[in-house]
């Protein structure tokens, strides 16, 4: 999960920019869908790859137009099977 911080809470410049020249991703980053906050200040977006220097490429590329922050995560069904022989084992 990335959040990103609109510069000023100004989607405008970031918006400009992917209509001109795209998502700017390099290969081996899989965009999945993203999530606004009414008030412009954050978006978060659900992305995938097996290298993270694939996001750093991608955030050099933002040209200060926003700050990021990388949440690792793991979806639900992973951490269910994860957490399944745990289920029934005595709590300590």
């Amino acid at each position: 999960m990335i959040i990103e911080r609109f510069k000023n809470q100004d989607p405008i410049p970031v918006y400009r920019r992917v209509r001109a020249s795209g998502r700017l991703f390099p290969d081996g980053l899989k965009y999945i869908d993203s999530w606004v906050e009414p008030n412009f200040d954050r978006c978060f977006q659900l992305m995938e790859c097996d290298d993270l220097a694939l996001l750093q490429q991608w955030i050099l590329r933002a040209e200060g137009l926003m700050s990021f922050e990388i949440v690792p995560v793991i979806p639900s069904k992973e951490t269910q099977r994860v957490v399944a022989p745990f289920l029934d084992a005595p709590r300590r």
